[in-house]
């Protein structure tokens, strides 16, 4: 497997960015979460082609904002992310066409499997709480409770050089603080003023709503595409290996 070079005028920074954290456009953050959540939940089909990625960029389930991005799009996306050193191009035997993949360890090589999967389901989905991240990481890491959550939490808030994570508050609207991502910058003066998506009483009593049956299914069916157009491709594959 041949993997494209970093660019020959700049090395590669894995403290995180000298002058800040590396900040990145809303699209670059839907494409870099994509492709973290796709190499913990669907490994065979890792790295992803463009279309594969750009079907995850706009999945209605496990999105938030959903988003309806272009090819083109994502494909600029994914440049900026390779300029940036979080992104890479691979060619890979027998493949007619380059996959993307992401190169956050290279960057930031000390986040552990459960802080990655924080970065990532922070990154596909903004602002929430302890217990959303909790549950909405179960695919990717099992925090076994709370405590062990927003110890990873904390983690990232006080990464050096640069936080990763901020840590909202509890007040305004807000009855337990929320965690946002610091890749697209720090958080709008009225994220302080946003109610979570979901209230509770207290921290101790925080619960988080199940998927519904139609998240559930759309979640399914945008994993079950990826693997048709995996097997297409395979297919195609063997088809000009034989000549047929």
């Amino acid at each position: 497997m041949n993997i494209d070079d970093f660019p020959e005028e700049t090395a590669p920074d894995e403290s995180g960015a000298e002058a800040g954290l590396i900040q990145l456009t809303a699209a670059e953050a839907r494409v870099l979460g994509c492709l973290l959540e796709k190499e913990a939940t669907t490994p065979d089909y890792y790295p992803l082609t463009l279309n594969s990625l750009h079907a995850a960029c706009n999945q209605s389930s496990n999105r938030e904002p959903v988003m309806s991005l272009g090819t083109d799009e994502v494909e600029e996306a994914m440049e900026g992310l390779r300029y940036k050193h979080l992104g890479i191009l691979v060619h890979q035997a027998g493949a007619r066409v380059a996959k993307n993949k992401h190169t956050l360890d290279r960057v930031f090589p000390y986040l552990t499997e459960g802080e990655r999967a924080l970065v990532c389901v922070l990154l596909l989905r903004g602002q929430q709480t302890v217990g959303e991240l909790r549950q909405r990481t179960e695919r990717m890491h099992t925090f076994h409770d709370i405590e062990s959550t927003e110890a990873a939490l904390k983690r990232l808030c006080e990464y050096e050089p640069h936080p990763l994570v901020r840590e909202l508050p509890s007040g305004g609207g807000r009855r337990v603080p929320t965690y946002v991502h610091l890749f697209c910058g720090e958080p709008a003066a009225d994220s302080y003023l946003t109610a979570p998506s979901i209230g509770v009483p207290s921290r101790a009593t925080e619960t988080v709503a199940s998927p519904t049956w139609r998240e559930e299914m759309e979640a399914q069916i945008a994993d079950l595409r990826e693997t048709v157009e995996a097997l297409q491709e395979e297919v195609k594959r063997l088809k000009e290996e034989l000549g047929a």
